[in-house]
């Protein structure tokens, strides 16, 4: 018949929901340590270690003793002809292990291990708890919202207490007590006082583990969630593509009438939800990450990774979106700057870029005819590098000129500098402020 013992500890295993095993390490670890108090405040080292019948809860000590001629303390010591009949061929000196059980034993456990027990348990359910959930980090785990603290709001999983910090919250989400939300379990750590679970309703694998939940062709693989970028609370935009032939993945994404991605949404407490098809070629992608707008064109410059996406003039505020919305969602989504501009605006801008290569090639063609009929003056570099012009000194050209004699050709508004006809530097003509200076040094010079 199993004893009222064996019972007490099937009870608090099936409550803890821990094994009865460890309960009773615990429990023997702690009944040591109330019989080393019992030896007073600084007994001699010695190893110590006691038995539970896990039936009967009946507890028996075994402790080193040494083996001596005349024990003064049987607490530590014992004869050398009783320890022979324990262990033969001991000697003097030695020590073994000797039941030690005392008389009163069982009150004494009673009263001074109670405490520590508790406590003992309290760490086998923790270390138990942090078991259970490091294999779960990273999934998608229902909570009930027990109370907020510090603006922490404190969650009940099952058996374990889990935490969503404020920066895990989103921001339009109001938490009361009793509710009942989806979370990812973001973080395990394992500190001083038990496990610490950290959970989120911000991170975007929240959005890849919803739509695990709703979507079978993502779940069994068929359909591949590509990339995710979310703003909490607002809005997500969700690439997916198939990976067999013959699925829509967007239309397995949003489901009969919607029904699919209405669920997600519901969870998200109406956070909307655009999900895209993926596309290998860059600008397929990025155009049709910029739904619901209309794209004409996307020219791409892979020098900095960015894309000048063009749209129909009353597409622009949409494909902007709210305070800039969804460009930002559609660079965050498929990682290249994106540039928007209306097709009027990207007219305009070829008209003055065409009007300013005009201008450009006509004032190139005047300054060479002016240069063909320009007259070529010699002058000799100083030694400073520079040279004198209309009593304007221009320069430096470069030491390795100094002393070289260069060709000067002059245009009304730019002085061109020549060494064996291939042009070193040229100069915007200005008018002559310190003359006196300069012919004073050339007068020097001469």
């Amino acid at each position: 018949m199993k004893s009222d013992f064996y019972t007490a500890i099937s009870q608090i295993a099936a409550e803890r929901g821990i094994p009865k095993e460890a309960i009773i390490d615990v429990m023997e670890k702690a009944l040591v340590t109330a019989y080393k108090r019992t030896n007073g405040n600084n007994p001699p080292p010695m190893e110590v270690s006691v038995r539970l019948d896990p039936t009967t809860g009946a507890a028996r000590v075994y402790a080193e003793k040494q083996v001596v001629d005349e024990v003064f303390d049987d607490r530590f010591e014992i004869e050398l002809e009783a320890a022979r009949r324990i262990k033969p061929g001991v000697d003097m000196g030695e020590t073994i292990v000797v039941e030690s059980t005392p008389n009163d034993f069982g009150r004494i456990a009673a009263q001074t291990a109670k405490q520590v027990v508790l406590q003992g348990i309290k760490e086998v359910e923790r270390t138990h708890i942090y078991s259970e959930f490091m294999s779960r980090e990273g999934e998608l785990l229902t909570a009930t919202v027990q109370r907020t603290a510090k603006g922490n709001v404190i969650l009940e999983m099952g058996k374990a207490e889990a935490v969503l910090p404020p920066k895990e919250q989103v921001d339009s989400d109001r938490y009361y007590h009793g509710q009942r939300l989806k979370v990812y379990l973001m973080e395990i750590r394992n500190e001083e006082r038990g496990p610490r679970l950290i959970a989120s309703r911000t991170h975007k694998n929240l959005i890849l583990r919803l739509f695990e939940m709703e979507v079978p062709e993502i779940y069994n693989g068929t359909v591949e969630i590509k990339s995710i970028a979310r703003e909490p609370g607002l809005r997500t935009k969700v690439a997916v593509a198939a990976r067999q032939e013959g699925i829509d993945p967007v239309g397995s994404c949003v489901g009969m009438r919607g029904i699919r991605i209405q669920n997600i949404v519901n969870e998200l407490n109406g956070e909307k939800i655009d999900v895209v098809q993926w596309s290998s070629d860059p600008k397929e992608f990025i155009a049709n990450a910029l739904s619901p707008a209309q794209v004409v064109e996307v020219h791409l410059n892979d020098d900095d990774h960015s894309a000048t996406v063009i749209v129909p003039d009353k597409q622009l505020s949409l494909a902007i979106g709210k305070e800039g919305q969804n460009v930002r969602l559609a660079a965050k989504l498929s990682g290249w700057r994106i540039d928007i501009k209306s097709a009027t605006a990207l007219l305009e801008e070829e008209r003055a870029a065409a009007e300013a290569r005009e201008f450009a090639h006509a004032e190139a063609l005047a300054t060479e005819a002016a240069l063909s009929n320009a007259r070529v003056e010699n002058r000799k570099v100083r030694s400073d590098g520079t040279v004198i012009y209309q009593k304007v000194r221009y320069g430096p050209l470069g030491n390795d000129l100094a002393g070289e004699e260069v060709q000067l050709r002059a245009t009304p508004q730019k002085l061109y500098i020549y060494s064996n006809d291939r042009l070193v530097a040229s100069y915007m003509l200005v008018e002559a402020d310190e003359v006196g200076l300069v012919e004073e040094e050339e007068q020097e010079e001469a």
